[in-house]
Protein backbone atom coordinates (compact mmCIF):
# COMPACT_ATOMS: atom_id res chain seq x y z
CA UNK A 1 0.00 0.00 0.00
CA UNK A 2 1.33 3.41 -0.99
CA UNK A 3 0.37 5.86 1.78
CA UNK A 4 -1.84 8.81 0.89
CA UNK A 5 0.04 10.97 3.38
CA UNK A 6 3.80 11.16 2.75
CA UNK A 7 4.90 10.69 6.38
CA UNK A 8 2.49 7.85 7.18
CA UNK A 9 3.87 4.37 7.79
CA UNK A 10 1.81 1.90 5.74
CA UNK A 11 0.60 -1.07 7.80
CA UNK A 12 -2.46 -2.45 5.99
CA UNK A 13 -5.45 -3.65 7.97
CA UNK A 14 -7.62 -6.41 6.46
CA UNK A 15 -10.70 -4.73 7.95
CA UNK A 16 -11.82 -2.65 5.00
CA UNK A 17 -13.68 -2.81 1.70
CA UNK A 18 -15.07 -0.75 -1.14
CA UNK A 19 -17.11 2.35 -0.41
CA UNK A 20 -20.74 1.46 -1.10
CA UNK A 21 -22.60 2.94 -4.02
CA UNK A 22 -19.54 4.68 -5.41
CA UNK A 23 -19.47 7.07 -2.45
CA UNK A 24 -16.61 9.49 -1.92
CA UNK A 25 -15.47 10.64 1.50
CA UNK A 26 -16.91 14.02 2.46
CA UNK A 27 -16.47 13.72 6.24
CA UNK A 28 -13.71 13.13 8.76
CA UNK A 29 -14.57 11.33 12.00
CA UNK A 30 -12.20 11.72 14.96
CA UNK A 31 -11.83 9.01 17.61
CA UNK A 32 -9.73 8.15 20.62
CA UNK A 33 -8.49 4.58 20.96
CA UNK A 34 -9.48 4.19 24.62
CA UNK A 35 -6.71 1.61 25.08
CA UNK A 36 -3.69 1.44 27.35
CA UNK A 37 -1.04 1.65 24.63
CA UNK A 38 -0.48 2.55 21.02
CA UNK A 39 0.75 -0.99 20.32
CA UNK A 40 -2.47 -2.51 21.65
CA UNK A 41 -4.58 -0.14 19.56
CA UNK A 42 -2.54 -0.84 16.43
CA UNK A 43 -2.87 -4.58 16.95
CA UNK A 44 -6.63 -4.38 17.41
CA UNK A 45 -7.18 -2.18 14.36
CA UNK A 46 -5.31 -4.75 12.24
CA UNK A 47 -6.86 -7.86 13.83
CA UNK A 48 -9.36 -9.51 11.44
CA UNK A 49 -11.21 -10.95 14.40
CA UNK A 50 -11.87 -7.50 15.85
CA UNK A 51 -13.63 -6.28 12.69
CA UNK A 52 -12.64 -2.66 13.34
CA UNK A 53 -10.19 -0.35 11.62
CA UNK A 54 -9.48 3.26 10.74
CA UNK A 55 -7.67 4.97 7.95
CA UNK A 56 -5.06 6.47 10.28
CA UNK A 57 -3.63 5.98 13.75
CA UNK A 58 -1.73 8.83 15.44
CA UNK A 59 0.35 8.17 18.55
CA UNK A 60 0.99 10.53 21.45
CA UNK A 61 4.47 11.23 20.07
CA UNK A 62 3.16 12.05 16.60
CA UNK A 63 4.00 8.75 14.90
CA UNK A 64 1.51 8.16 12.09
CA UNK A 65 0.34 4.92 10.54
CA UNK A 66 -1.99 4.44 7.58
CA UNK A 67 -4.04 1.27 7.92
CA UNK A 68 -6.58 1.68 5.11
CA UNK A 69 -6.27 3.61 1.83
CA UNK A 70 -8.39 6.75 1.83
CA UNK A 71 -10.29 5.56 -1.25
CA UNK A 72 -11.49 2.48 0.67
CA UNK A 73 -14.08 2.05 3.39
CA UNK A 74 -12.64 1.53 6.88
CA UNK A 75 -14.74 0.11 9.72
CA UNK A 76 -14.53 2.87 12.32
CA UNK A 77 -17.94 4.54 12.59
CA UNK A 78 -20.33 1.67 13.19
CA UNK A 79 -24.02 2.32 13.78
CA UNK A 80 -25.21 5.90 13.91
CA UNK A 81 -25.51 8.72 11.44
CA UNK A 82 -24.83 12.37 10.83
CA UNK A 83 -26.64 14.99 8.79
CA UNK A 84 -28.81 12.41 7.05
CA UNK A 85 -25.92 10.05 6.26
CA UNK A 86 -26.61 6.58 7.63
CA UNK A 87 -23.57 4.76 6.20
CA UNK A 88 -20.93 7.03 7.69
CA UNK A 89 -18.16 4.53 6.96
CA UNK A 90 -18.73 4.89 3.21
CA UNK A 91 -18.70 8.69 3.42
CA UNK A 92 -15.87 9.34 5.85
CA UNK A 93 -12.22 9.02 6.71
CA UNK A 94 -11.58 7.80 10.25
CA UNK A 95 -8.65 8.95 12.38
CA UNK A 96 -7.82 7.22 15.66
CA UNK A 97 -5.85 9.19 18.26
CA UNK A 98 -4.03 7.21 20.92
CA UNK A 99 -5.62 8.39 24.16
CA UNK A 100 -7.39 6.71 27.05
CA UNK A 101 -10.12 9.35 27.04
CA UNK A 102 -8.98 10.98 30.27
CA UNK A 103 -5.72 12.63 29.21
CA UNK A 104 -4.86 15.76 27.25
CA UNK A 105 -3.82 15.29 23.65
CA UNK A 106 -0.07 16.10 23.45
CA UNK A 107 1.28 18.80 21.17
CA UNK A 108 3.18 16.42 18.84
CA UNK A 109 0.00 14.42 18.29
CA UNK A 110 -2.10 17.52 17.59
CA UNK A 111 0.50 18.96 15.21
CA UNK A 112 0.57 15.76 13.15
CA UNK A 113 -3.23 15.51 13.24
CA UNK A 114 -3.59 19.05 11.88
CA UNK A 115 -1.11 18.39 9.07
CA UNK A 116 -2.85 15.12 8.23
CA UNK A 117 -6.29 16.75 8.18
CA UNK A 118 -5.15 19.57 5.90
CA UNK A 119 -4.02 17.02 3.34
CA UNK A 120 -7.18 14.92 3.58
CA UNK A 121 -9.47 17.94 3.35
CA UNK A 122 -7.60 19.25 0.30
CA UNK A 123 -7.57 15.88 -1.49
CA UNK A 124 -11.29 15.24 -1.00
CA UNK A 125 -12.65 18.81 -0.77
CA UNK A 126 -13.98 18.17 2.75
CA UNK A 127 -15.46 21.25 4.41
CA UNK A 128 -14.69 22.19 8.00
CA UNK A 129 -18.25 21.58 9.23
CA UNK A 130 -17.98 17.98 8.01
CA UNK A 131 -15.29 17.19 10.58
CA UNK A 132 -17.09 15.52 13.46
CA UNK A 133 -16.60 13.53 16.65
CA UNK A 134 -17.53 9.88 16.89
CA UNK A 135 -19.81 11.01 19.71
CA UNK A 136 -21.61 13.41 17.37
CA UNK A 137 -22.83 10.64 15.08
CA UNK A 138 -23.45 8.04 17.82
CA UNK A 139 -24.44 10.05 20.91
CA UNK A 140 -26.16 7.14 22.62
CA UNK A 141 -23.07 4.96 22.78
CA UNK A 142 -19.85 6.90 22.08
CA UNK A 143 -17.92 9.67 23.82
CA UNK A 144 -14.76 9.97 21.75
CA UNK A 145 -12.61 11.92 21.22
CA UNK A 146 -13.88 13.14 24.59
CA UNK A 147 -13.87 16.28 26.74
CA UNK A 148 -10.10 16.79 26.66
CA UNK A 149 -9.93 17.19 22.87
CA UNK A 150 -9.33 20.76 21.69
CA UNK A 151 -12.00 21.38 19.04
CA UNK A 152 -11.58 25.15 19.24
CA UNK A 153 -7.92 24.79 18.23
CA UNK A 154 -8.97 22.95 15.08
CA UNK A 155 -11.61 25.58 14.34
CA UNK A 156 -9.09 28.41 14.64
CA UNK A 157 -6.99 26.62 12.00
CA UNK A 158 -9.97 26.17 9.67
CA UNK A 159 -10.11 22.42 10.32
CA UNK A 160 -13.45 22.37 12.14
CA UNK A 161 -16.15 24.81 13.24
CA UNK A 162 -16.90 26.62 16.48
CA UNK A 163 -20.20 28.29 17.43
CA UNK A 164 -20.78 31.88 18.49
CA UNK A 165 -23.90 32.84 20.45
CA UNK A 166 -26.90 33.73 18.30
CA UNK A 167 -30.56 34.24 19.01
CA UNK A 168 -31.60 31.05 20.75
CA UNK A 169 -34.79 29.06 20.66
CA UNK A 170 -35.34 25.34 20.32
CA UNK A 171 -32.02 23.66 21.20
CA UNK A 172 -33.01 20.20 19.97
CA UNK A 173 -34.38 21.42 16.66
CA UNK A 174 -31.29 23.53 16.01
CA UNK A 175 -28.92 20.69 16.94
CA UNK A 176 -30.69 18.38 14.52
CA UNK A 177 -30.58 20.99 11.76
CA UNK A 178 -26.82 21.09 12.29
CA UNK A 179 -26.60 17.31 11.88
CA UNK A 180 -27.24 15.48 15.15
CA UNK A 181 -29.24 12.27 14.64
CA UNK A 182 -33.02 12.69 14.85
CA UNK A 183 -33.39 9.38 16.70
CA UNK A 184 -31.13 10.46 19.57
CA UNK A 185 -33.00 11.49 22.69
CA UNK A 186 -32.89 15.12 23.86
CA UNK A 187 -30.63 14.04 26.72
CA UNK A 188 -28.24 12.17 24.41
CA UNK A 189 -28.09 15.08 21.99
CA UNK A 190 -27.36 17.58 24.74
CA UNK A 191 -24.63 15.36 26.19
CA UNK A 192 -22.92 14.95 22.81
CA UNK A 193 -23.23 18.66 22.00
CA UNK A 194 -21.72 19.67 25.33
CA UNK A 195 -19.00 17.05 25.09
CA UNK A 196 -17.75 18.84 22.00
CA UNK A 197 -18.62 22.49 22.58
CA UNK A 198 -19.20 22.93 26.37
CA UNK A 199 -17.53 20.02 28.24
CA UNK A 200 -17.57 22.02 31.49
CA UNK A 201 -21.34 22.56 31.44
CA UNK A 202 -23.85 20.55 33.47
CA UNK A 203 -27.53 20.48 34.30
CA UNK A 204 -30.53 20.90 32.00
CA UNK A 205 -30.33 22.51 28.60
CA UNK A 206 -29.91 26.26 28.95
CA UNK A 207 -29.98 29.45 26.91
CA UNK A 208 -26.29 29.16 26.00
CA UNK A 209 -26.78 25.68 24.55
CA UNK A 210 -29.69 26.98 22.49
CA UNK A 211 -27.77 30.05 21.30
CA UNK A 212 -24.73 28.04 20.20
CA UNK A 213 -26.82 25.41 18.46
CA UNK A 214 -28.79 28.13 16.69
CA UNK A 215 -25.59 29.61 15.28
CA UNK A 216 -24.40 26.26 13.94
CA UNK A 217 -27.82 25.50 12.44
CA UNK A 218 -27.92 28.90 10.76
CA UNK A 219 -24.44 28.66 9.24
CA UNK A 220 -24.36 24.92 8.45
CA UNK A 221 -27.94 23.69 7.90
CA UNK A 222 -28.37 20.12 6.75
CA UNK A 223 -29.89 19.32 3.38
CA UNK A 224 -30.90 15.80 4.38
CA UNK A 225 -32.17 14.78 0.97
CA UNK A 226 -28.92 15.81 -0.70
CA UNK A 227 -26.70 14.23 1.95
CA UNK A 228 -28.58 11.01 2.71
CA UNK A 229 -26.84 7.71 2.01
Amino acid sequence: MTPDHPSAIPTPSPNCGDRRGGARPDMIVLHYTGMESCAAAHERLCDPGAEVSAHYLVSETGALWQLVPEAQRAWHAGAGHWAGVTDVNSRSIGIELVNTGNAPFPEPQMTVLEELMRGIMARWSIEAHRVIAHSDMAPARKSDPGPRFDWRRLALSGLSVWPEPADGGDFLGAARRFGYPPDATPEETLAAFRLRFRPWASGPVDATDAALAADLARRFPVDREASSA
